[in-house]
């Protein structure tokens, strides 16, 4: 793969540099045949291209594809940078972003996990070896802390009503988008503290299970809901004394205060409201 994206780029004039971020550049990311290969062409200019999108057939039998600059729902800029995410009939997906010269010198620093592969002119900047240290759990603030605790507390209110209605889509939806991305944010800095915030997590916490224990990470898989009132709500509540848990190590461990009036009240009005619904 690397063969072929090089010689690809070597044999087109227009093509003048290749650099490769993500997974397959940090050291610390697990290997596997499911890594994409996210790469950047420097061109000259990016409109030829993409008014002539059958140069991508040079990568091989493309399976399925998107055009992500081409979306209604996200603002652009063509003329600068151009994406393809291609999915091969062989199993292999390359991301590929077309740079103009000028914006490919501008935004070459702004992610650490970067490689120059291919530089026919010397015109990119020199840039230090590959790192994710960018992506390393950050040490919160106090008031991060708090407005996160204080988000969990609050919209857990969102879930109780929505347990007394039966809305299991609402539900589902508050548990994992809202009340979920606090914990991984609070777990993280758990595991931030333990490894004196050296490490990454991961998207959505996903390598969070290399730096907590067995147990704690099957109650963490124990809090996502399924298709019915009872899982939800027996989610919740594993989610709820996690949280709390979680919370109140943190605050240990680094000073902060922790306003358990206002984890208590929130947990009452949930215990509140499941009463309510088998009176229902």
């Amino acid at each position: 793969m690397y063969d072929l994206i090089l010689q690809i780029a070597q044999g087109d004039e227009r093509i003048r540099a290749v650099y490769m971020n993500g997974s397959r550049t940090n050291k610390n990311a697990p290997k596997d045949i499911f890594q994409d290969y996210d790469i950047v062409y420097v061109v000259k200019e990016t409109a030829p291209f993409i008014q002539d999108k059958t140069w991508i057939n040079k990568f091989g039998e493309i399976s399925f594809m998107q055009y992500p600059d081409e979306s209604p729902y996200f603002p652009s800029d063509k003329e600068n940078s151009y994406g393809y995410l291609m999915m091969f009939k062989d199993g292999n997906r390359i991301d590929l972003t077309l740079q103009s010269e000028l914006y490919a010198k501008a935004h070459i620093k702004d992610d650490k996990l970067c490689k120059i592969l291919l530089d026919k002119d010397n015109l990119l900047p020199q840039i230090p070896q590959a790192t994710d240290e960018d992506y390393h759990v950050q040490k919160p603030t106090e008031e991060q802390f708090l407005s996160s605790c204080n988000e969990f507390w609050w919209c857990l209110n969102n879930v109780a009503k929505g347990l007394w209605r039966g809305e299991l889509p609402y539900v589902n939806d508050m548990l994992s988008f809202v009340l979920r991305k606090e914990l991984e944010k609070l777990i993280s800095w758990k595991i931030g503290i333990k490894t004196d915030f050296s490490v990454s997590t991961g998207k959505s916490a996903k390598y969070m299970y290399k730096w907590i224990s067995e147990e704690e990470y099957k109650t963490y898989l124990s809090t996502y809901s399924c298709g019915s009132i009872e899982d939800c709500r027996e989610a919740t509540f594993r989610m709820v004394k996690l949280f709390s848990e979680t919370a109140l190590l943190v605050a240990k461990s680094l000073g902060f205060e922790y306003n358990q009036d206002e984890e208590k009240a929130s947990i009452e009005y949930l215990q509140k409201t499941q009463h309510l619904l088998h009176q229902n």
